[in-house]
């Protein structure tokens, strides 16, 4: 279905079947599109889930901009009027996290609980990026031919959509810590392929390394009276300690630490992500199952 915004902009947008008010997902990228199959399906039964394609990406209208978090929360709050929702729950993964946490800030009273799930934290990019790309190279040497086609495809200054698709996949297939199915997990992320948003990605990343890590925004999470459940894989290639800023700063908060999942843990620990999200469980404390 189309959701309507404010300045005339269409998103798609979609409701899986269930009583009860739905679990608004919001995906990661920026300038990528919704990914959330594998967790709509681990969800069925449980508790409905309202998926979406964010602005000019995906399924939504390719749309000029504008990109920033003011314009993508204003979004967010078209899919919840859109849904008849008073207050919703919100889980974002990624970039999606960073997004629902500003609706979070921006519109408390309309957050019932959020999940933040493999974000970076609030603190600037020095707290996890160079050590990303580290981590990246070094799960990429494992496989030298992969290293070397990836390296291939980004010397090029123009490529085809199969080859981003295929430069896409190679990469993403370092966030999966089962080495084995990493290929697959991560061609199903591609399938199907939408094209990445290039300028939707750099303008919301250059935003967030002006706006992330000042003291505001550490007094604004401060500041949150809503409860916040931090869910990561301890193997995400993004050091984990970059989160540690925001679990600090944060006054209701429960983190669950899944030892042996990546950066999509619902996909390699889908038992242990059902059971962090068990209805009343988010709130405080910490915890890191076996």
């Amino acid at each position: 279905m189309t959701v309507g915004t404010d300045d005339g902009a269409r998103l798609w947008a979609a409701r899986s079947p269930g009583d009860g008010d739905p679990l608004v997902l919001c995906h990661g990228g920026p300038g990528l599109w919704d990914m959330f199959g594998d967790m709509a399906e681990l969800l069925a039964g449980v508790t409905p889930v309202v998926r979406w394609d964010q602005r000019g990406c995906g399924r939504s209208e390719r749309v000029d901009g504008p990109w920033t978090s003011d314009r993508f929360v204003a979004d967010l709050e078209a899919v919840r009027r859109h849904f008849g929702l008073e207050r919703m729950t919100l889980l974002g993964h990624s970039w999606g996290a960073q997004l629902a946490l500003s609706h979070a800030l921006a519109h408390p009273e309309r957050v019932s609980a959020l999940v933040y799930v493999s974000g970076i934290g609030i603190g600037p990019d020095a707290d996890w990026q160079g050590a990303f790309h580290e981590n990246l190279r070094a799960r990429l040497v494992e496989h030298p031919e992969r290293l070397a086609r990836w390296r291939e495809l980004g010397d090029r200054p123009v490529r085809t959509q199969d080859e981003e698709r295929e430069r896409s996949v190679l990469q993403w297939s370092a966030e999966f810590e089962d080495r084995e199915r990493a290929l697959e997990h991560a061609g199903r992320m591609a399938d199907p392929w939408f094209g990445i948003n290039h300028a939707c990605s750099g303008a919301l990343n250059d935003e967030r390394m002006r706006t992330w890590g000042t003291p505001e925004l550490y007094a604004a999470c401060r500041s949150l009276d809503v409860p916040v459940l931090i869910i990561d894989g301890a193997r995400d290639l993004r050091p984990r300690t970059a989160v540690d800023s925001l679990e600090r700063a944060l006054p209701r908060v429960r983190r669950v630490i899944l030892p042996d999942a990546g950066h999509l843990p619902w996909v390699e620990d889908p038992e242990g992500f059902r059971a962090a999200l068990r209805p009343g469980r988010a709130g405080s404390g910490r915890e890191s199952p076996a």
